[in-house]
């Protein structure tokens, strides 16, 4: 599938939060306004960034493991390989995918996300969070929803704030989907950054940014069945792999996977 053009300018005058990431991760999809505010960050979001982007790898490949096949990932980002269909398609090469997400830098990639094993499928979807029917509407003409589908939200909702109502909207996406779904969540917390090295306030200076609590965290996950190891630090979970090597080390992100029950 070929996506459309983007049709929104690239504005280079801010910074915007995939570019930061990228910058984070080391890509080369970024701005010098994005690398200005990555560099005010400590050391320590470098480190998080990639504990981030690993459990997202470690996630996923469980999830393809158990037998779910259709992934729904919301709030892509930069490709940046391996990308989850490169992950989930190695594990099962007919898995498919639908990447979402409202970046013009990210739509201008998308065909890196759109090279599908010739079994398997992607496709890309220009739109935002904040349209659930919109995205499920687009979802499922490439996926089967009388059939276990993996959501993926990862480090996407501490963007939203309150008022744009984050659970609502999970739980909107959630009860689409049929009995064995699973939610993989990751979100920034400030909870364990130490006061020395948390620019929180300098990140939300020019990104919108909501930390949460563990238990505002938990909250994305209210009636559905977490999997072990539960909601613990990104650089903390793992379930059929080894213990990942930063295993232990500072962390600033929540994550969990959870399965919607019977």
């Amino acid at each position: 599938m070929t996506p459309g053009t983007a049709d929104s300018p690239i504005d280079t005058t801010r910074p915007h939060p995939a570019r930061v990431y990228d910058y984070l991760l080391g890509g080369k999809d970024n701005y010098p306004v994005d690398q200005e505010l990555g560099e005010q960050l400590p050391p320590l979001a470098k480190v998080v960034a990639a504990q981030n982007r690993a459990f997202m790898h470690r996630a996923v490949g469980w999830a393809a493991r158990t037998g779910i096949d259709q992934f729904l990932d919301i709030g892509t980002g930069i490709p940046t390989r391996p990308n989850l269909h490169q992950i989930v398609q190695e594990v099962d090469p007919a898995a498919r995918v639908v990447y979402t997400d409202n970046d013009p830098i990210v739509l201008r990639h998308a065909e890196a996300l759109l090279i599908s094993t010739p079994e398997g499928a992607t496709d890309y979807l220009d739109a935002d969070v904040r349209e659930p029917e919109k995205i499920l509407d687009h979802a499922r003409t490439l996926l089967d929803f009388d059939r276990p589908v993996a959501l993926s939200l990862i480090a996407l909702m501490h963007f939203l704030p309150d008022e744009d109502d984050p659970y609502g909207i999970t739980r909107t996406l959630l009860g689409a989907l049929p009995v064995g779904s699973c939610l993989i969540l990751s979100h920034y917390t400030s909870e364990f950054i130490p006061a020395d090295q948390d620019r929180t306030d300098t990140y939300r200076s020019s990104i919108s940014l909501r930390p949460r609590t563990r238990p505002e965290v938990e909250r994305f996950f209210d009636g559905l069945d977490l999997v072990d190891p539960g909601l613990v630090m990104a650089s903390l979970w793992h379930k059929d792999t080894p213990p990942p090597p930063d295993s232990g080390s500072i962390d600033s992100f929540y994550a969990g996977v959870a399965r919607v029950p019977r």
